[in-house]
């Protein structure tokens, strides 16, 4: 399975309420039919509270191997 751009994974995560948890924002994902690979890639984060897409979009580039923006 591909791994997801950092793209969509913020696409999948657009209008999610923050601060959130990893499993806040799974279900974020999956309730938005995120693509397997987004969701899969959201639940390999740290388990942690979110502040804002920023949080997330480090998290991201370390499960996923792609650089930031």
């Amino acid at each position: 399975m591909a791994q997801p751009t950092f793209i969509e994974v913020q696409k999948a995560l657009s209008g999610a309420d923050y601060p959130s948890s990893r499993d806040e924002l799974v279900q974020h994902a999956k309730a938005k039919n995120a693509d397997e690979g987004v969701v899969d890639a959201l639940q390999r984060l740290p388990h942690r509270q979110y502040g804002g897409p920023d949080e997330v979009s480090g998290d991201i580039a370390g499960v996923t191997g792609e650089s930031e923006g």
